[in-house]
């Protein structure tokens, strides 16, 4: 149960509702297409005190979720250390799946 929100994170990939890369991901965070932002637990400081930061700023959830190895192979897509999420309720279906997991 613990990785069921990777599959919803695949789910949302295939729809054509993630954003991966860099500056693809600041760059919908700057147009406030992101509604929900997963960064990988074993992403660099700086990586993660640069998404934080931007987020933050324009008030867009952030998660730490699995490692990057666990996040990229949710999307079928290697090295990946971030993935946003662009649909309002693949966002918080994800967001309530790993609030059970954290309570769980």
């Amino acid at each position: 149960m613990k990785n069921s929100y990777l599959n919803m994170v695949g789910l949302a990939f295939r729809a054509g509702k993630c954003s991966i890369g860099e500056e693809t991901i600041l760059k919908d965070i700057r147009s406030n297409q992101l509604k929900l932002l997963i960064i990988a637990n074993d992403a660099s400081e700086n990586t993660r005190k640069k998404f934080v930061n931007k987020c933050t700023y324009y008030h867009v959830p952030v998660v730490i979720g699995d490692d990057r190895e666990a996040l990229s192979h949710a999307i079928g897509k290697s090295g990946r250390v971030a993935i946003g999420i662009k649909d309002s309720g693949f966002a918080k279906k994800i967001t309530s799946m790993l609030d059970q997991t954290n309570r769980g």
